[in-house]
């Protein structure tokens, strides 16, 4: 029988105030949306202001800071969990506390990732779910593809703990997020895509068995058009075939193509990579990208100790919310900056030798490195770019899973870039076969099996041996 009765727990939690919100909400914001989201600020602000007009050093201002409001802590806990933010389903604060504001911003283009972290969050998961799903949300490529396979995969959560998991465990976390929107992501080829999206069709669409045969079995002579074949195979006549392709032709073999534009047509980095002579290369903050604002100093001098009248409080309150948000976005920039370091510290080799000297980095090596959680590296290298040698690069294009034995891996980002290179420099008239490319890798020192060569080409838009050679 159960009764009522009162318990008393210790322990600790982190207090998410409408100040905290605002600065991880900061850290996880592109250059561009951080752009806009601080010209409100200036335009709703008249306590803030931009230093680039002024070069001569400003006053203080009467109050200190033991007098003015609340304190403001030294370091900004920037480093919390997902669950933290969204405990109770309520977006993250902006800078202003305007319902209009609010429906703007959430308004706005997000990325793939974040669109489906947002429907990830709305399930019941417990934190080794949490962790095995951050990890295949990682291995997404912009196309909406899975960009690593499960055996790899696998291997990495058992690195980082989970030394129990089962491959069947992690298929089925795989077929949960494959429920996400838009059907068809976290498909590890086309045909599981195609698939997909098919179950998602009304039973009563024609010839639907066909169609689903026709996508387990004859992609290939459907991309060669061998009507003839598919016919016979499928037992139907021109008018159903007809159909079968139409109803295939409405499918999306791209399911993340419509979120590979946001921000596209704009990119400015956050960071950028420069050579110091005998210090080497170092990462170093982005000056330009951002304004560099202040106190406005005529404002604040008119804000007097222990007046309580309506425009003294109201220009406290402003002077309080513009500190707030010069320690978010100086703590925003330390972060950012930490986290770029380390990330271009273990990717040294990328800066000689390009995308074939990556080596395999998740998530967790850096997170372990710079002591904060996977989520917060995550918001971190979202929409953060950084200037290099070798071009402008998202800092989550350094994240790729391991390919091979513990102490002879390979990231899977830089067997592409091999793949794509062999295949680039291949006769047209005598293409490579999967087969043959698996033996090139081999001979690189790269061990995998031919179906992964299979997977990467697919995944990378590259027709097979047969299809590159008719198109010569």
């Amino acid at each position: 029988m159960m009764k009522p009765a009162l318990q008393l727990r210790t322990g600790t939690h982190l207090t998410m105030t409408p100040q905290l919100q605002q600065a991880i909400h900061l850290l996880q914001l592109s250059t561009l949306d951080l752009q806009q989201e601080l010209q409100m600020a200036l335009e709703s602000n008249p306590l803030l202001d931009t230093e680039e007009e002024h070069t001569i050093e400003q006053p203080e201002t009467p109050l200190s800071q033991d007098e003015w409001s609340s304190d403001i802590p030294e370091e900004l806990p920037l480093d919390a969990r997902w669950e933290d933010l969204y405990t109770n389903g309520s977006s993250t604060a902006g800078l202003g506390s305007d319902d209009s504001f609010n429906i703007e911003h959430n308004a706005l283009a997000v990325d793939l990732a974040s669109h489906l972290r947002a429907q990830i969050l709305l399930m019941d998961m417990d934190p080794r779910e949490h962790l095995i799903t951050d990890t295949l949300l990682d291995a997404l490529e912009p196309s909406g593809y899975l960009g690593a396979g499960l055996e790899d995969l696998g291997k990495g959560l058992r690195q980082q703990g989970l030394g129990d998991l089962r491959q069947a465990e992690l298929e089925r976390m795989l077929s949960r997020l494959q429920q996400c929107e838009p059907i068809g992501v976290f498909a590890r080829d086309l045909r599981e895509c195609l698939l997909l999206q098919l179950d998602q069709l009304p039973e009563d669409v024609p010839w639907l068995a066909q169609t689903r045969r026709m996508i387990r079995q004859f992609l290939e002579p459907l991309g060669q058009n061998d009507r003839r074949l598919l016919k016979r195979r499928l037992s139907l006549d021109d008018e159903a075939l007809d159909q079968v392709i139409h109803t295939i032709r409405s499918l999306n073999p791209r399911p993340g193509q419509a979120f590979e534009s946001v921000d596209q047509h704009l990119v400015i980095p956050d960071l950028v990579l420069r050579y110091h002579g005998r210090q080497g290369w170092q990462v170093e903050l982005n000056q330009e990208s951002l304004p560099r604002l202040r106190i406005q100093p005529d404002y604040a001098a008119l804000v007097r100790r222990a007046d309580k009248s309506e425009e003294n409080t109201f220009l406290k309150q402003h002077l309080q919310e513009a500190r707030w948000l010069l320690k978010s976005l100086s703590s925003r920039n330390d972060t950012l900056l930490r986290v770029g370091q380390e990330i271009m510290t273990r990717q040294a080799g990328f800066i000689e030798h390009g995308d074939e000297a990556l080596k395999p980095m998740i998530l967790a090596d850096i997170a372990q490195a710079v002591d904060m959680h996977e989520s917060t590296i995550s918001r971190v290298t979202t929409r953060k770019y950084i200037h290099t040698p070798r071009g402008i690069v998202e800092l989550k294009y350094f994240f790729s899973s391991h390919v091979g034995q513990e102490g002879d891996a390979h990231a899977s980002t830089a067997i592409r870039a091999r793949i794509r290179k062999f295949i680039g420099d291949e006769a047209p008239r005598r293409p490579l076969s999967d087969a043959r490319l698996v033996q090139l890798l081999a001979d690189n020192g790269i061990m995998v099996a031919r179906r992964t060569v299979a997977k990467y080409r697919e995944a990378m838009g590259i027709p097979s041996s047969s299809e590159r050679k008719r198109l010569a």
